[in-house]
């Protein structure tokens, strides 16, 4: 009796086992967690089709993944402007998005690296913003009085300005910290500049 139900015991063990390896292997990581690379590209071609972009409604669709790098943008960057750095103030464009941004409930939100933002460039735009055909963004400004995006990049040569990014014609320039620009905020990805 006790060597039945022994092997009543390892019988049920292993279908336990088989069966949740199974079950496993039927799982699969979603269709917009591609594993994200700065090697890879997901061309938007449509402007009605674009799988390189997701508007995740587990952020309330205020924020957009971007499969290719992994980075996750708020779907609509403030048309609020900020100093880079200010000695009289500390609202910041730093501080606007570790303070200020709260999309789906989440914090932690920062200022892109140069490369980040420029990672957004569709360099064969014909027109602005330079956006790949199809992008899920709202508010991206260009051709105002202020069109230029802060990043996280202090300049080489100066450490009293920093990189910006200007929309209208996908160029990077630089500007000093203490003007005010425009904000777009990002989470995850590489380190940044200490702001």
């Amino acid at each position: 009796m006790r060597q039945i139900a022994f092997s009543l015991g390892v019988a049920l063990a292993a279908m336990t086992v088989c069966a949740h390896s199974a079950a496993a292997q039927t799982v699969a990581v979603g269709p917009y967690y591609a594993t994200p690379s700065w090697d890879q590209s997901i061309p938007c071609t449509a402007a009605t089709n674009c799988s390189r972009f997701v508007v995740l409604s587990n952020f309330d669709n205020a924020a957009v993944l971007d499969r290719e790098t992994g980075l996750v943008w708020e779907r609509s960057p403030s048309t609020a402007v900020y100093p880079w750095s200010s000695g009289s103030t500390s609202l910041t464009a730093g501080y606007h998005c570790l303070l200020e941004v709260t999309l789906g409930g989440r914090i932690g939100w920062r200022l892109p690296t140069v490369n980040e933002l420029a990672s957004l460039v569709d360099k064969t735009s014909s027109s602005s913003p330079t956006l790949p055909p199809g992008h899920p963004f709202q508010n991206v400004l260009f051709g105002s009085a202020f069109d230029d995006y802060w990043t996280a990049t202090t300049t080489a040569g100066s450490a009293n300005a920093a990189r910006v990014l200007n929309f209208r014609d996908g160029q990077i320039g630089a500007s000093p910290k203490s003007d005010s620009q425009l904000v777009w905020c990002v989470r995850g990805g590489q380190v940044v500049d200490p702001q």
